[in-house]
């Protein structure tokens, strides 16, 4: 771990709602519906989290915040490894991509085999791809034939393995989302040209040979700013793709193409399939063959919420398969994405695998397109992100309030599941810690705009052994998550247990412009951002204070990326919060957009507006900032690059201000080393402890130096 001298470690170790307002909270865990009224309702004031119970009396008695919990930092940087990715061969062997931490993030490919799955990239490889910086897409199976892309000079490998891309003398050229044309004997792939300019790339669609020589690909499809998932039929005739240009992202306006291809290879003929009718506003999505050679793919059209969809090409017509106010689909901020398989059932009829998210909840389920019937899948997982199949299984990408980020293995019979096994976990030995973990509830609350509700996940404090007197409300740290099109998800975090283990309340919020809810939510925050989502912050937070579920005086808010940029906002417009902590942030909006790169250099004018916007919510332009703020920040970061969080650093720091900067070396657009994701929860959390918490906190932790304050 490299910090810059700014992270000097100090010399002292320390061990408004209308009145009636309801709303609702849905356990992962109960099936009943909890109905409660702000604190404004003198009668019969609401309970609304559970009650102590009699074996609570023995434990100790002890301030929020001090408990002690075996959920260290230790474990939660342990247990910080990420897929990437699954893929199953035609013999059935899964094989996923794994972020290790422990090795710096490196990328590993591996593959099941019994009990001790097989590394099978060596040591000197890492599977990652830069293409649009997010990645994703990284890598392909066909029979025996593995390519992925090797992420320090960002060629693609085929098996041994083998580069089968040119090399231009640095990672300059980035692949993705590529598929095997067999009728060509070669590879058909996104492609990424950075070569002239590193912020103004050129993205195409190539194909490259895979008869042993190296030359350079060959174009495909062109012309446009940014394209996705090109997909073959099963006879290599036909190609869809997905693309989309400036200003738009590919959840506001994309496009669904179809391509002949010629005797040569080439694309002789091509028609829109959907997104060109300028009458709809649609954003497709994630076209695929049916082994029949159908095209099946997702958009948002007519009900606003991504649906699967049917192409008719005879007479070049859509048609929804199962019309439903629920989102197949994610954003596509990574490449690679697979939300829905084609399976056979036992008479030999092709059905979909597919799964959909609503109400803040994911369900696996088999679609007969055919009777427009749906099956639901009884699976424990209740977030479910990828799906791949193989004869009578599903490999399925999830997590659940119990269950971190895993890979299971679900075998079916028809439509009836009759096995469930965990293939692969983010952490296999977290269940040791099943006491301490705090369940999510599901909240729906009301925001500052009338008849309009947002959601959120509250976590109380919980640990077997402790508890608060009852005088005492709990410090709470609410999160906002990054995107800020994304959704956070009510999954088994251990970063989440870290502090709820130690007596703090956490709460994660959906704010208006998260997805998951359909186009119209998604759409809150056009022109608002820095506005709305900062409002749904404060209005959850007040709405937990106005239940008794926190400490006034003890509001903290983090977040990371657009996350962090929100919790900056809220911290420099908005009084509500006490102390924040921005995790590679954004503190000058027309920075961000001056020094970002491609993919999103086009993304604030649609969030922010117009020059006023930008200055006006850029909160590195005002002096309204009143409380202790700590900042981390990868030095390497080509999204939110390092000069946003020294700005902010450098202005609060001349106003008085206790702060702090932790830069990290080697770090991107997020932190994926084992020591620096321990050392940034542990530094949150003595920052705030130190700041505002009036308590010490239970776990030896070294503080850095806070400017204006040691």
């Amino acid at each position: 771990m490299a910090i810059s001298s700014l992270a000097r470690l100090a010399t002292s170790n320390i061990t408004s709602p209308p009145p009636f307002t309801t709303a609702v909270i849905i356990s992962r865990y109960f099936t009943k519906r909890i109905i409660f009224t702000t604190a404004t309702q003198k009668k019969n004031p609401p309970r609304i989290f559970k009650t102590m119970s009699s074996s609570q009396n023995s434990k100790v008695i002890a301030p929020y915040g001090s408990w002690k919990s075996p959920i260290s930092a230790d474990v939660v940087s342990g247990s910080s490894k990420r897929l990437g990715g699954t893929a199953v061969d035609p013999q059935g062997h899964l094989f996923w991509l794994e972020s290790r931490p422990s090795e710096s993030g490196r990328v590993v490919l591996v593959k099941e085999a019994g009990d001790e799955p097989i590394d099978i990239t060596p040591p000197e490889f890492a599977v990652r791809t830069l293409a649009q910086e997010y990645g994703g897409g990284a890598l392909r199976i066909s029979g025996d034939t593995v390519i992925f892309s090797n992420y320090k000079d960002q060629r693609l490998a085929g098996s041994c393995p083998v580069p089968i891309t040119p090399d231009y003398g640095g990672p300059v050229i980035s692949y993705a989302d590529g598929v095997f044309d067999s009728r060509f004997n070669r590879y058909i792939t996104v492609m990424e040209d950075r070569r002239v300019s590193s912020t103004n790339s050129t993205t195409t669609i190539v194909a490259v040979p895979l008869d042993g020589t190296i030359q350079e690909p060959n174009v495909l499809v062109s012309g446009n700013d940014f394209y996705a998932f090109p997909r073959l039929d099963s006879k290599g005739e036909r190609m869809a793709w997905i693309e989309w240009s400036h200003p738009n992202m590919p959840w506001d306006k994309s496009e669904l193409w179809v391509g002949y291809i010629s005797e040569n290879g080439d694309i002789h003929k091509r028609v829109c399939v959907a997104g060109c009718d300028p009458k709809i506003v649609e954003s497709p999505t994630e076209p695929k063959w049916s082994p029949t050679g159908e095209l099946f793919f997702i958009t948002d059209r007519k009900n606003g919420f991504w649906n699967l969809y049917k192409w008719v090409e005879s007479k070049n017509e859509v048609i929804p398969l199962y019309p439903l106010n629920a989102e197949f689909a994610r954003p596509l901020w990574v490449f690679g994405m697979n939300s829905y398989e084609f399976i056979k059932n036992e008479a030999g009829k092709t059905l979909i695998a597919c799964t959909y998210r609503q109400n803040g909840k994911s369900y696996l389920g088999i679609l007969d397109d055919v009777q427009g019937s749906f099956s639901l899948l009884d699976i424990p997982f209740t977030d479910i992100d990828n799906i791949a199949s193989w004869n009578d299984y599903l490999y399925v990408e999830g997590a659940s309030a119990v269950h971190p980020s895993s890979v299971a293995k679900v075998t079916l019979n028809g439509c009836k599941v009759v096995d469930f096994k965990i293939c692969w976990s983010s952490s296999s030995d977290c269940l040791k810690y099943e006491s301490y973990f705090s369940q999510p509830e599901l909240i729906e609350f009301p925001t500052v705009v009338p008849g309009q509700n947002a959601y959120a996940y509250y976590y109380p404090p919980t640990n077997p052994l402790y508890q608060a007197s009852q005088e005492e409300k709990p410090p709470l740290l609410l999160k906002s998550h990054g995107g800020p099109t994304a959704e956070t998800r009510g999954i088994l975090n251990l970063s989440i247990q870290y502090w709820t283990s130690r007596g703090w309340a956490f709460v994660d919020v959906n704010y208006g412009g998260s997805t998951g809810y359909g186009r119209e939510f998604r759409e809150r925050l056009l022109d608002r951002w820095g506005i709305v989502d900062v409002d749904d912050c404060c209005s959850c937070a007040k709405f937990l204070l106005e239940n008794g579920k926190a400490d006034k005086e003890r509001l903290c808010i983090t977040g990371g990326s657009a996350g962090g940029y929100t919790t900056l906002a809220a911290l420099a417009f908005r009084d509500t919060f006490k102390a924040g902590a921005s995790l590679y942030g954004v503190a000058d909006l027309n920075l961000l957009k001056a020094e970002t790169h491609k993919f999103e250099s086009h993304y604030l004018d649609k969030l922010v507006g117009d020059d006023k916007a930008f200055f006006d919510r850029s909160p590195i332009n005002f002096e309204k900032f009143s409380c202790p703020i700590i900042l981390f920040q990868g030095l390497e970061d080509k999204v939110v690059p390092p000069d946003q969080a020294r700005k902010i650093y450098k202005a609060l720091k001349e106003k008085g201000l206790p702060v702090a900067l932790v830069e990290y070396e080697g770090e991107q657009h997020g932190f994926r080393k084992a020591e620096n994701i321990k050392f940034t929860i542990e530094q949150q959390m003595v920052f705030f402890a130190r700041l505002i918490g009036r308590f010490n906190v239970a776990d030896p932790i070294t503080p850095i130096k806070v400017d204006n304050f040691d």
